[in-house]
């Protein structure tokens, strides 16, 4: 680099320190004028103050970090609420012409005085992410002294939930992925779509990308006969329990790879806030240093804190604005959702960033990490609207400040974006037909009970799940291989229905093993004839006795064994993959004794969700099965990218090639 590069570059840092000074000296003051117990004598004992407190802050964290973490979450807990109004009564007690009046003054003080540096850190940084960079070296420099400098590059795989290859082409063009525009126009990454087999789930997809066994998981959510038990994806208990049997011990991250907010684990070594190792991992009861450091420093947790709350404002006023321009399609946007996105936007995506930048400094040779921004305002605002592209936004500033962390990294490393669906949009089934899809299934069965259903749409809420998995010590849950009954057996309904997205697979809750298109026209007659008439209805696949799987429609039916068509051709629009996919899926364990998916206008893109859900992914029809692999443009694709194990079986290749893998 040139003399007359460096420079400019140096003086970018001191106008930073000198903005952050400032900052810090105005906030002081004004937390001075404002909270009792607190006097000055003038404005410079309070710059003094200000740099005492830096100071003492930079000198004794890192310490605090570690010592409160033997303590276990009750230390570092402790160490966060009250760890910044020790030092700002130190700071203040020691400064000549300060004077606090006790604990309890320093105590709201720092409060104040935290929530000013988090807003005005904010107006400095907004645009500017070199100071996130340099603060992410500042606190991991002690790991990248310790680590081993290598030549062998390592990869950083960011997945980005939700992101179908269409509207990832969309966001380029709009400038929402200013980092990726800039690999793809300089020639270093392409990309390329691949298709996501049925269903069109991240456990079904992360099951095949990270371990190469997506046959595993017919679905987001269903239910297992054998137990009487309703697995849900995204709870720990039951993920942990997936895992057990997809796992062979050499998943994607088997060689020292890192697992960071996923739904399963790879087999890394070191598998973090992700959903099927939260009890495994939380059993001791003491919290990770690196998440101790996260909440007790001042650009981690209480500045998370402050802009989250300012996300949460902004959905207040993106919903407000739909309702009144009266957007259609819609949904509510409920107070738990408004909660969580400013959870997974801000204080998820900040954490995910700084566990990312701590392995990427230690030189780990591969780093996988779900960020589900995008995915989850998706679902409430739709795929293509404003909001949802906003949130790629903040996916491409990850990308941006991980590629300059990275360049001080002891090893080089390669980056690979990754998403795992796609959505589709839609009104839900419900809005437009004024019934849910159990609600059908029980008029049409004459069912002596209500259907059972997976209730409410449980995805979002398993990250929330995953942060209380960290952060709380979870109660002890039965080992993967002890059946835990959610509906005991002597009790068990006519029907199960558990809905994915615009997929529902409806079981015969009390008859063994799968159950006959034969058995169930005899013994429900207007169940299978009235769910593939139904207008909201696509079709309906179940399997024959005779014949084999059978898709059923409203004018036709499709024989999956031969591939004959009967009448008009069920799948038609469906897309080329349909047949297939279907007769792949008919062979899953614990697919449904009927497979539903709900109608698709080729003309519109759009689909019926089964869920309370705008966007959706989950069953056939749609962007939902085109998600996008954006990859080093050195590095070919060998094959064909049909499923997530195919795209598997590719980026172990790659690992496999370039060292990182045995």
């Amino acid at each position: 680099m040139s003399a007359g590069a460096v420079e400019p570059r140096r003086a970018s840092r001191a106008s930073t320190v000198v903005a952050v000074v400032l900052l810090c000296w105005a906030a002081l003051a004004v937390t001075i004028a404002v909270v009792p117990g607190i006097t000055a004598v003038d404005g410079a004992a309070v710059l003094l103050a200000a740099l005492v407190l830096g100071l003492l802050g930079a000198a004794l964290r890192p310490a605090a970090a570690v010592l409160l973490t033997r303590a276990g979450w009750a230390g570092v807990v402790g160490g966060w609420l009250l760890g910044q109004a020790l030092l700002l009564q130190v700071a203040l007690s020691v400064t000549p012409g300060l004077q606090v009046a006790g604990f309890w003054s320093a105590f709201w003080a720092s409060w104040v005085y935290a929530g000013l540096v988090s807003a005005g850190l904010w107006v400095v940084t907004a645009g500017r992410p070199g100071m996130v960079v340099r603060h992410l070296l500042r606190v991991n420099r002690r790991f990248r002294r310790a680590a081993t400098t290598s030549d062998v590059p390592g990869v950083v795989l960011i997945q980005i939930d939700g992101l179908s290859a269409p509207l990832a082409r969309w966001a380029l063009a709009a400038g929402a992925l200013p980092t990726v525009a800039r690999w793809l126009g300089s020639g270093s990454h392409t990309l390329v779509e691949w298709h996501a087999r049925l269903p069109a789930t991240t456990p079904a997809s992360q099951a095949g990308l990270l371990h190469g066994a997506s046959a595993q998981v017919p679905a987001f959510r269903w239910y297992e006969k054998e137990t009487g038990r309703l697995v849900v994806t995204n709870r720990p208990r039951d993920s942990a329990l997936v895992e057990s049997r997809l796992s062979d011990g050499r998943g994607l991250l088997a060689d020292g790879g890192v697992s960071v907010s996923n739904v399963f684990s790879g087999d890394a070594p070191t598998s973090l806030l992700t959903m099927s190792t939260i009890g495994e991992r939380a059993a001791s009861g003491r919290p990770a240093r690196y998440v101790a450091a996260y909440l007790l420093d001042p650009f981690g947790l209480t500045r998370s804190l402050f802009l989250t709350a300012g996300e949460i404002v902004k959905e207040l006023h993106q919903a407000r604005r739909q309702r009144l321009r009266r957007v259609q399609p819609r949904t509510a946007r409920t107070a738990s959702y408004v909660m969580l996105r400013g959870l997974t936007n801000v204080l998820l995506r900040h954490l995910n960033l700084s566990i990312l930048a701590e392995h990427v400094m230690r030189g780990a040779p591969a780093v996988y990490c779900d960020f589900v921004d995008y995915d989850e305002i998706a679902h409430h605002a739709g795929p293509t609207r404003p909001e949802a592209l906003a949130a790629l936004e903040g996916i491409d500033d990850v990308l941006a400040t991980l590629e300059a962390v990275a360049l001080a990294a002891p090893r080089p490393y390669r980056f690979v974006v990754v998403s795992d669906h796609g959505q589709s949009q839609g009104a839900t089934f419900a809005q437009r037909y004024g019934i849910t899809v159990d609600e059908l299934v029980r008029q049409l069965s004459c069912a002596d009970g209500p259907a059972v259903a997976a209730g409410r749409n449980d995805e979002h809420a398993g990250r929330v799940g995953a942060l209380r998995g960290v952060l709380v010590r979870p109660a002890p849950e039965p080992a993967p291989d002890v059946p835990a009954l959610d509906v005991p057996a002597p009790v068990r309904p006519e029907f199960v229905v558990a809905a994915s997205g615009n997929l529902a697979l409806v079981y015969l809750a009390r008859v063994p093993g799968r159950a006959s298109m034969e058995y169930i026209e005899e013994n429900y007659p207007r169940l299978l004839a009235g769910l593939a008439g139904h207008p909201g209805i696509g079709w309906v696949m179940v399997r024959s006795r005779r014949l084999g799987p059978v898709v059923l429609g409203r004018s036709g039916r499709r024989l999956l064994t031969g591939d004959r068509v009967e009448g008009e051709d069920p799948l038609a629009g469906y897309g080329p993959h349909a047949a297939a996919d279907l007769r792949r899926h008919d062979g899953l364990p614990h697919t449904g004794d009927i497979v539903v998916n709900s109608v698709y206008d080729p003309v519109t893109q759009e689909v019926a969700a089964f869920e309370d859900l705008i966007g959706c992914h989950g069953g056939l029809g749609g962007w939902q099965e085109r998600p996008v692999l954006i990859h080093p443009q050195q590095w070919p694709v060998d094959g064909d990218l049909t499923g997530a194990d195919a795209v598997h079986h590719q980026l172990v290749r790659w690992l496999e090639k370039f060292g990182d893998r045995a």
